[in-house]
């Protein structure tokens, strides 16, 4: 029997099939294991990026520094507990741990974390229609979408784009003619391969609302060595996030750490030759210089491109850094005093849709009480629109949205709250996207210049995730390792 990956497995399988193997938490501090030294290194960026590198390189003896603006650690992953009762929380920003997040396992098992599976999607709210995911799948129900198949929701795509998939096959990935297939978008390719509008429209609602953009901005090279490389793929969800919230990994992480995290230091420029690198920091208008012999960036490129670096980055790397992609992703909130979507006649607790919601699903499922909370995932040009507009907007569209989907919503209506990535002043995005032309700008965007390291999401092998985080973290720790001998 073929194994079943999650969505977002599939999404992370569009870079390199490297082994992980060999930077497990476990073995880099047993390898990095020496004499303390004097010699300082400077990590700027309190993600779980930088938060694994510098805990690693901490564990195993090294003078480590961490810069952080925010006052809190943990970057992109960001539990709300307010404005929430009865101890109610909610996954801001990362959040799923899928069943091959080895990386992230593995930490939540040093620091004593509990993974829990989440729920699967069972209810479908498309152009109208209330359908079941099981009606789906034994063919009872079927897309109001012209040109899908019966039996699944997801990966209707794959049929209109089978000759390229075969042409990874016979080829392989890095003949011309694959990778020439960067230059197209995978709308175009979706046209070229016979898919009518409804398809199209079908692909943003479903994958393209994990990469956080549209089809018409995706690189089709992407679409193509994805399905190449997955065995089987199904909208049988084997995500899981950390109980209690995600949070508590960067909390664990900054606990280990102490007091060499230096919160509410932005980074406002960077000096560095072929001896070190200082970084000039503000703090409450105030700013400070800090020496290294190290440095290591661990912040998105969309907040690394507004920051004054000099000598400069090589041409290729600062190409890379100001033209890399990011997507759009809002999160939505909302509290009510009656979990009405457990009732017989609901028409699930986690429900794909096409409204600007996008996905609606009961985030409280694992916390007691009769409160409860929906989720929402929007991306996109949806959460473009919608961050456009004020909170009260913002929410009122979601009430009215759920109300549409369940009935008797407003009844138990209590408070909410939204997140809109893409205006948080130390990200300004959501995570980096397989744009357009953008073959091998992770590789690019991942090596060292000088005394200048890189790593988050954006130089993963399997980016979009917070194991792509530690992932980066990690095989910087590696190449520090080969830098300075102990």
């Amino acid at each position: 029997m073929k194994n079943k990956i999650s969505r977002r497995s599939f999404l992370k399988k569009t870079g390199t099939t490297a082994s992980l193997a060999a930077i497990s938490p476990l073995s880099i501090s047993s390898i990095l294991s020496g004499p303390s030294d004097d010699k300082r290194i400077m990590v700027i960026g309190a993600g779980l990026a930088g938060l694994a590198c510098a805990y690693e390189l901490d564990q195993a003896g090294y003078n480590v520094i961490l810069i952080e603006a925010r006052s809190r650690p943990g970057g992109r992953v960001r539990t709300y507990r307010d404005p929430f009762a009865d101890n109610l929380y909610a996954e801001m920003g990362a959040e799923y741990v899928d069943s091959t997040d080895n990386l992230v396992k593995q930490y939540c098992k040093v620091f004593g974390l509990e993974v829990l599976p989440a729920k699967q999607y069972d209810g479908v709210y498309v152009r109208g229609n209330r359908l079941s995911m099981n009606g789906l799948k034994s063919g009872t129900d079927s897309l109001p979408f012209e040109g899908t198949l019966k039996g699944k929701l997801f990966g209707q795509e794959v049929q209109y784009i089978q000759k390229w998939i075969d042409l990874v096959k016979q080829k392989g990935e890095t003949s011309h003619e694959v990778l020439a297939l960067d230059k197209m978008s995978i709308e175009e390719m979706l046209k070229k391969g016979g898919a009518p509008k409804d398809i199209i429209d079908l692909y943003t609602y479903t994958n393209a609302t994990e990469s956080t953009t549209v089809p018409s901005k995706m690189s089709a090279l992407y679409m193509v060595l994805a399905n190449a490389r997955t065995s089987a793929f199904s909208e049988d969800t084997v995500e899981g996030r950390i109980f209690g919230g995600n949070d508590k990994l960067p909390k664990a992480f900054a606990k280990k750490l102490g007091s060499k995290i230096k919160y509410s230091r932005a980074l406002k420029r960077l000096v560095f030759d072929s001896k070190g690198a200082t970084a000039t920091v503000t703090e409450n208008k105030k700013s400070e210089s800090i020496n290294a012999i190290k440095c290591v960036l661990a912040i998105p490129a969309s907040i690394l491109r507004t920051i004054n670096i000099e000598p400069g980055f090589s041409s290729k790397k600062t190409y890379c850094i100001q033209k890399q992609d990011y997507g759009h992703v809002m999160k939505i909130a909302m509290q009510y005093r009656k979990r009405f979507w457990d009732g017989k006649n609901s028409i699930g607790q986690r429900v794909f849709t096409d409204t600007p919601l996008r996905r609606i699903y009961h985030f409280s499922i694992d916390q007691p009480g009769p409160r409860g909370i929906l989720l929402t995932f929007t991306s996109g040009e949806d959460a473009k629109k919608l961050g456009r507009l004020n909170e009260e907007k913002r929410m009122k569209i979601a009430q009215n949205t759920c109300k549409n989907i369940w009935p008797e919503a407003p009844q138990y209506w209590e408070n909410g709250v939204t997140k809109y990535w893409n205006e948080d002043p130390w990200v300004k995005a959501s995570y980096s996207i397989a744009g357009i032309g953008q073959k091998g700008f992770r590789d690019i965007l991942a090596k060292p210049e000088g005394p200048v390291f890189f790593a988050g999401e954006h130089t993963a092998i399997y980016r979009a995730s917070m194991n792509g985080a530690i992932e980066s973290g990690l095989r910087v720790t590696e190449e520090l390792k080969r830098a300075i001998k102990v």
